[in-house]
């Protein structure tokens, strides 16, 4: 199998990232049952007493989460945009597995090929320790 098909799962794993909408701050209810357990939940228990806290902060955003510790995954995932974006580089054609059959289905066209080689930059920016895209220059 060629090397252009195995990095395909990397390429659209990193599209779905960037891709994912980020979760908006929400009302939480809190309540306690009958035996003095706190819950937490988006949605009003029926028939309990309830307390609603909106967990934005003062300037109307929700707090920003502490980045975990992931610097192996970070890299993973820079060294395949690394990988993606000298692929996409290369003048080999680049099929692309529509059925998720474990085989090419087409190749990408121009279009799709530049999209895809600016997701790889953005993606290099991203999860790379260094911003700057090896793009030949």
């Amino acid at each position: 199998m060629s090397k252009t098909f195995r990095l395909l799962p990397g390429l659209v794993a990193g599209l779905s990232l960037l891709l994912a909408t980020p979760a908006f701050a929400a009302k939480v209810y809190q309540w306690k049952d009958e035996k003095g357990v706190t819950h937490y939940s988006d949605a009003p228990p029926p028939g309990q007493d309830i307390k609603g806290r909106n967990l934005a902060t003062k300037d109307g955003t929700a707090p920003a989460a502490q980045p975990a510790a992931k610097p192996v995954a970070a890299n993973a995932n820079c060294t395949n945009a690394r990988s993606n974006l000298s692929v996409l580089q290369g003048g080999g054609q680049v099929g692309i597995d529509e059925d998720k059959d474990g085989k090419p289905d087409r190749s990408l066209n121009d279009s799709e090929r530049a999209n895809r080689t600016a997701l790889a930059e953005a993606q290099i920016k991203t999860y790379c320790e260094s911003t700057a895209v090896s793009s030949g220059s």
